[in-house]
């Protein structure tokens, strides 16, 4: 049986392996890593999928701004197992976030994704064309979605972090 859940302590070491499977060293390197690095997941939107103790599915929103004060969030990295493919389960993980976000409050979404896929959820190019990402991304993958009508109304400028950074521990940061 599958269970959609918040994400817990437990599952970051299988999380982090699920993610390596998925999209390898790359990931590292995408403009959306900028965003999410030395941040926490916005509060109690971190989830995945699992079957038993095995997690097979992860979705994870991330608080930004789009521009000059346009609160939203972002949504990535999405990632399913790879023998779980093709059963609904990223779908399913991407629409308890959504649906959570919606219920905390949050008005708006972005993600770097495909379109046809994202679509589903209500995902567009409509309202990120004035937006940009620190760093190298293809311009017709920046994807919103409102979860409040007109969140995004006159968005435009760079995207950036404004979710609680990772603390550092005492050790390092006295290095």
């Amino acid at each position: 049986m599958i269970t959609l859940r918040q994400e817990r302590p437990a599952d970051v070491e299988a999380r982090e392996a699920l993610l390596d499977e998925a999209f390898g060293e790359a990931r590292y390197r995408k403009a959306s890593e900028r965003l999410r690095e030395d941040r926490l997941p916005a509060d109690g939107l971190a989830f995945i999928a699992a079957e038993g103790r095995r997690v097979i599915g992860t979705a994870r929103l991330w608080n930004v701004a789009c521009g000059a004060g346009k609160p939203a969030l972002l949504l990535g990295p999405v990632a399913v197992a790879a023998d779980r493919h093709s059963q609904g389960i990223g779908a399913a993980v991407v629409r308890r976030a959504l649906g959570e976000a919606r219920k905390r409050g949050h008005a708006a979404v972005v993600l770097v994704g495909d379109a046809p896929y994202y679509s589903r959820f209500g995902f567009s190019a409509e309202k990120t064309g004035a937006l940009r990402l620190p760093g190298p991304f293809e311009w017709h993958r920046l994807l919103a979605l409102e979860l409040a009508p007109g969140a995004l109304d006159g968005a435009k400028g760079m995207i950036r972090s404004t979710g609680e950074a990772v603390r550092q521990p005492a050790i390092a940061a006295a290095a």
